[in-house]
């Protein structure tokens, strides 16, 4: 048996106000940049390690109201060796809390719920911090009461050399760490030891090495002679001046250490590799560490549960070495929280891993009900959803519709609109891939509350009507929304591409069609043009449709750009499209 933090609240640190997230063994936590994981794992930070770095800006404001204190709740809970809550925790788990610690809920399951608030003390000028054990563990949400605002309990302090916290920040460098003695690679340097015996072994082979190396140099020989003049400028009583290339005494060796990673040719200094090794490098000597601390309570018999939070493993590495990356977290022992911004990292997860920041007026965080779908619904999220388009668990807002066509025209119409990119605003224009496929797209934006719209065709194809099929997906996703709110349907009988012609846009389509003629030179250009112009003026609105639908990529998006240069401004339903957006995103 061991244990887990199983659920953390936090009110009042940077700008997570007051929030809620549940744990697992492996935790993903994604969403867009600032929006608040990094606090998230700070916070825990705050809870379990280090309470040094407490400054007034660690305190919540927005607009005038401010935070005069920090609240951070933990629950362990006890789980067996599959994974799941057991009713109790073992007998080495039950003696280090101690029965004061230790709490039973309604179902008579334990749990340890901690407590640790930090405020500003003004006599002493100091961030005080205080730690608490709860009597229970309260709802989160209860109308017209706080979670916090409880009694705290029977003041204590809860800090456990058998649940050991990590953090590994983004700017982690092995270089750095070679350098430091408080590094996890510098602590493990310094509890190498040897016999006295085969100490001085080693010392004497070193004092040979130095002497040899220094007397085969001029230089150094050169160096030492001029040295020896200190004795003149000095009164001491000197034994003169003593050179030494390599460390003197076993204990200074990790002052000299070198890392050489080889390649099938060469091996090459830790300093000639780039940020991506030495990044990886130092998460590694971290699962080192922890794999040493293991195999001595192990050998102790003591119990061991590290907690790991990471801040974007994926930095400086390729796609591949990513997913590598994470297979290798997966393996350290404890409990692993895992920010990132890796698309590639967050589909090596398992879904009821992730949980998803995203920030509006306050931070929120959540997660897919993996209990409320079937196995083939969550292959869906995952195959058609997560595997193929993992970037929109960073977005601000998704647009969903039926294919490309779509997509590349509404990214060249947005800039048009909002006088920026979709990647500033943080959008998302995403192909479903088709009609019917709409819903495992839904249920993933709905799951993680991330703002989604439809821009759906509303064609009849026989025996199926589009917007019957569009509205029953909508249904089924659960969502609170209205309709009208999320889905923009193109008129009754129209794909996107009869949807243009229908709005007048007939002179912008020949023009893109005109601009993908091609002309051996321009004496052939001067000779064709003009009569190739007539013809394309004279097509039916039948024709233009042929002509676009069979080649509808390379179409669409010189056909908006013609719409952008013309004077008509955009199609009515794409404009009702982005005033939603506008709405959504709290866009002027």
């Amino acid at each position: 048996m061991s244990i887990l933090i199983k659920t953390v609240r936090i009110a009042g640190f940077r700008g997570l106000k007051n929030i809620e997230v549940t744990l697992e063994q492996n935790t993903i936590l994604t969403g867009m940049n600032n929006s608040g994981k990094t606090s998230f794992l700070k916070a825990l930070q705050l809870a379990l390690g280090n309470r040094q770095f407490v400054s007034s800006d660690d305190f919540f404001i927005q607009e005038s109201l401010a935070s005069d204190k920090i609240i951070i709740d933990l629950l362990i809970a006890p789980i067996n060796s599959d994974g799941k809550q057991s009713d109790i925790f073992s007998e080495d788990w039950e003696l280090l809390f101690t029965t004061d610690r230790i709490q039973m809920d309604y179902q008579d399951k334990a749990f340890v719920p901690l407590r640790t608030i930090v405020i500003f003390d003004p006599i002493k000028n100091i961030y005080k911090t205080q730690q608490f054990i709860l009597q229970m563990w309260p709802e989160f949400e209860q109308e017209g009461v706080n979670w916090f605002d409880g009694d705290n309990g029977k003041e204590t302090s809860f800090h456990f050399d058998e649940i050991p916290f990590f953090y590994m920040n983004a700017q982690r460098d092995i270089l750095e760490d070679m350098k430091s003695r408080s590094s996890y690679l510098g602590k493990m340097l310094s509890k190498i030891k040897y016999s006295e015996e085969t100490t001085k072994q080693i010392e004497d082979m070193i004092e040979l090495l130095n002497k040899d190396v220094v007397s085969g140099s001029d230089i150094l020989l050169n160096i030492k002679k001029t040295l020896k003049e200190l004795d003149t400028a000095m009164d001491t009583h000197s034994e003169g001046v003593e050179i030494t290339p390599f460390a003197k005494k076993v204990r200074d060796l990790n002052k000299s250490l070198s890392i050489y990673y080889a390649d099938q040719h060469d091996s090459f200094s830790m300093e000639y590799h780039g940020m991506g090794t030495r990044s990886w490098s130092s998460l590694l000597t971290l699962k080192s560490f922890i794999s040493l601390l293991s195999s001595n309570a192990q050998k102790y018999n003591s119990v061991f549960f590290p907690i790991l939070a990471v801040e974007e493993p994926e930095a400086h590495l390729h796609p591949n070495a990513q997913k590598k990356l994470f297979a290798q977290i997966d393996a350290i022992a404890g409990q692993k929280i895992i920010s990132t911004h890796s698309p590639y990292i967050a589909a090596e997860a398992n879904l009821w891993q992730v949980r998803s920041f995203y920030k509006d007026y306050d931070v929120t965080c959540s997660q897919i009900d993996i209990k409320s779908l079937t196995n083939e619904e969550i292959r869906k999220i995952n195959r058609q959803v997560i595997n193929t388009r993992g970037e929109i668990f960073f977005s601000k807002g998704i647009i969903f519709f039926e294919g490309e066509t779509e997509e590349q025209a509404l990214i060249i119409f947005a800039e048009k609109y909002f006088n920026k990119t979709s990647v500033e605003m943080g959008l998302d224009f995403v192909g479903v891939g088709g009609f019917g496929n709409y819903l495992p797209f839904l249920r993933f934006a709905e799951a993680f509350k991330i703002p989604w719209l439809i821009f759906s065709d509303a064609e009849n194809e026989p025996g199926i009507n589009v917007k019957v099929s569009v509205q029953s997906q909508f249904l089924k996703s659960g969502s609170e929304k209205n309709e009208s709110d999320c889905i923009v349907f193109l008129d009754e009988g129209n794909n996107f591409e009869k949807q243009i012609i229908t709005d007048g846009f007939t002179d912008e389509i020949k023009q893109a069609i005109a601009s993908f003629d091609v002309y051996e030179n321009e004496h052939h250009r001067t000779a064709k043009k003009v009569e190739r112009l007539k013809e394309i003026s004279e097509y039916s609105d039948s024709k233009l449709y042929e002509v676009i639908t069979a080649s509808k990529t390379q179409y669409s998006p010189a056909i908006a750009e013609q719409i952008v240069k013309s004077n008509k401004g955009l199609p009515p339903k794409v404009i009702d499209l982005f005033s939603k957006i506008s709405a959504i995103l709290k866009m002027q």
